[in-house]
C-alpha cells in the first residue's frame, strides 16, 4: 500500500507537468500511467521519425515547461519550430489578419495597415508531442524531484474507492497494487476513467467533421509563420515543423504540419485517394500560398468533437486537461488550456496549503476555487471556437450576407492596431 498526498492518473504532458510542479514544491506525489516506460533507445527510435502532429505551445505553456525543467531539454533537442507571425485569411473574401513580427518578404502584396504592430517577437513554438514527452520523462527521474515523486508506468487503474473526505481515495491497479491518496487528479484524456468512475457527466458536441493530419514539404519556406485559411469546408492550418535531417537544415523552413478540417464524408473519401492526389488537392485548397507540395508524409485523420465535464471537481478529486475539456483544434489551444489548468491548480493547492500551516491539502474549497477560475474560461474558449467554425463552415456560412459581414469584420479588425496587439498577446498566452 502506497500513501501519498496526491495521486495523478495519466502521465501525458499535462499530468507529468503537474507531477513535476508538485514534486518541486516537496509535495509527495505518485504518477500512474497506462503506457509502458520507454528506455532511451526506444525514445530515440520514436524521435527518429517526423511526426505530422505538433502542439502550438503558447509563451505561457513554454514558461511552465521551463519552470519544471523540461523546456531546456526541448531547446537542446533542436526539435522545435518557433513562430513569430500568424496569418489568418479566407479565400472567398477580402479579410486577412496578420499578427506578430511580420516580415515583408513573406508576402509583399499585404497591406501594411493589416499588420499587428506588436512588441511580441515570439508568439510561440511548434513542437512534436514525443519531443515534449521525452523531455518530461527525463525530468521525472531527476535527482531534484525523485525524493517526492513516484512514477508507475505500464500500470492500468481498475478500481477507485472514496474513503471519505479525511482519507481521500484508494485506487487499485491491474497488477493488484493499491494506492491511497488524499487528492486524486484525473489527467487521463478525453475518455477519462477517473471522470467516469466519479460519475461526472459530459457536455458534448459533434461537429460532423474530420481533420486530416499530415506533414508536407512545400516549395516556399514558411518563414516562421503559422497560417490558417478559413475555408467553406472548414479550416486549413499550415504549422511550421522543425528541420530534423541534414538535408532539411541545408534548405530550412520547408516542412509543415497540416490540420485540414473537412465534412466527414468528404474527408473519408479523400483519404482513399493516392498520396499525390491528396497533396495536389491540399496545395489547391491553400491557394498555393506556399507553392506546390514536394513531399507528403504520415497521413492520418481524427473526428472532430468538443466536450466539457459538467463539473471539474468532486470530493478529493479534480480533473485537468482533456479529462476536463476538449476543444475544436481550430486555434490549436487544446494543450495550452490544459497547461493553464496545471498552473492554476498548483497555485491554488500551494496557496491554501501554506495558508493552513501545511496541514490541509486538496480541500473542497481549494478545488472549487480552481474550478471557478478555469471552467468558465475553458467554456468560453470552447464555444468561441465552435462559433468561429460555424461562421466559416456552418450551414449558413455561404450566404452572401454572412460572407459580406465576415469579410468586412476581418477587414475592420485588421485596421485596429490596439485590437491586433491584444489578439497577438492572447495568442502568446501572456
Amino acid at each position: 500500500m502506497t500513501n501519498n498526498q496526491t495521486l495523478i492518473i495519466g502521465g501525458g504532458i499535462v499530468g507529468a507537468t503537474l507531477a513535476l510542479k508538485l514534486a518541486q514544491a516537496k509535495i509527495p506525489v505518485t504518477l500512474v500511467d497506462a503506457s509502458p516506460a520507454r528506455d532511451e533507445s526506444e525514445w530515440q527510435q520514436v524521435l527518429s521519425r517526423r511526426d505530422a502532429r505538433v502542439y502550438a505551445l503558447s509563451l505561457a505553456s513554454i514558461e511552465l515547461l521551463k519552470a519544471v525543467g523540461a523546456w531546456q531539454k526541448v531547446a537542446l533537442s533542436e526539435r522545435k519550430a518557433d513562430y513569430t507571425q500568424m496569418q489568418v485569411w479566407q479565400l472567398n473574401g477580402m479579410g486577412e489578419l496578420l499578427f506578430g513580427d511580420v516580415d515583408d518578404s513573406t508576402n509583399s502584396d499585404n497591406n501594411d495597415d493589416n499588420k499587428a504592430d506588436s512588441a511580441v517577437d515570439l508568439l510561440g513554438s511548434m513542437v512534436e508531442p514525443a519531443v515534449i514527452e521525452h523531455a518530461l520523462w527525463q525530468r521525472l527521474s531527476a535527482e531534484d524531484v525523485c525524493d517526492y515523486l513516484t512514477v508507475m508506468a505500464g500500470q492500468k487503474v481498475v478500481n477507485m474507492d472514496w474513503l471519505g473526505a479525511q482519507q481521500g481515495y484508494r485506487v487499485k491497479l491491474e497488477g493488484g497494487a493499491a494506492i491511497e491518496a488524499k487528492l486524486l487528479v484525473g489527467a487521463d484524456g478525453r475518455g477519462s476513467f477517473v471522470r467516469k468512475q466519479a460519475a461526472i457527466a459530459l457536455d458534448t458536441l459533434d461537429y460532423q467533421q474530420t481533420a486530416i493530419c499530415c506533414a508536407i514539404q512545400t516549395e516556399k519556406p514558411h518563414r516562421a509563420t503559422a497560417r490558417q485559411a478559413m475555408l467553406p469546408t472548414g479550416t486549413l492550418a499550415l504549422l511550421p515543423l522543425a528541420d530534423i535531417t541534414d538535408e532539411d537544415k541545408a534548405n530550412p523552413q520547408h516542412w509543415q504540419s497540416i490540420v485540414w478540417t473537412l465534412p466527414r464524408n468528404q474527408a473519408l473519401a479523400l483519404l482513399e485517394e493516392d498520396d499525390r492526389v491528396i497533396a495536389d488537392k491540399l496545395a489547391a485548397a491553400s491557394n498555393y500560398e506556399l507553392g506546390g507540395i514536394k513531399k507528403i508524409e504520415s497521413i492520418a485523420s481524427f473526428p472532430l468533437t468538443a466536450q466539457q465535464a459538467k463539473s471539474y471537481v468532486a470530493d478529493n478529486l479534480v480533473l485537468i486537461g482533456d479529462a476536463a475539456h476538449g476543444v475544436h483544434p481550430l486555434a490549436g489551444q487544446g494543450l495550452n488550456l490544459g497547461m493553464l489548468d496545471v498552473q492554476v491548480l498548483s497555485e491554488q493547492l500551494m496557496h491554501d496549503y501554506a495558508r493552513s500551516g501545511c496541514t490541509i491539502w486538496g480541500a473542497s474549497q481549494t478545488l472549487r476555487g480552481y474550478e471557478r477560475l478555469r471552467r468558465p474560461h475553458n467554456s468560453l474558449m470552447m464555444h468561441s471556437f465552435s462559433a468561429l467554425n460555424w461562421l466559416f463552415a456552418g450551414s449558413i456560412s455561404q450566404w452572401r450576407p454572412v460572407q459580406q459581414i465576415r469579410s468586412e469584420g476581418m477587414y475592420r479588425v485588421g485596421k485596429m492596431k490596439p485590437l491586433m496587439r491584444l489578439f497577438a498577446k492572447q495568442a502568446s498566452g501572456v
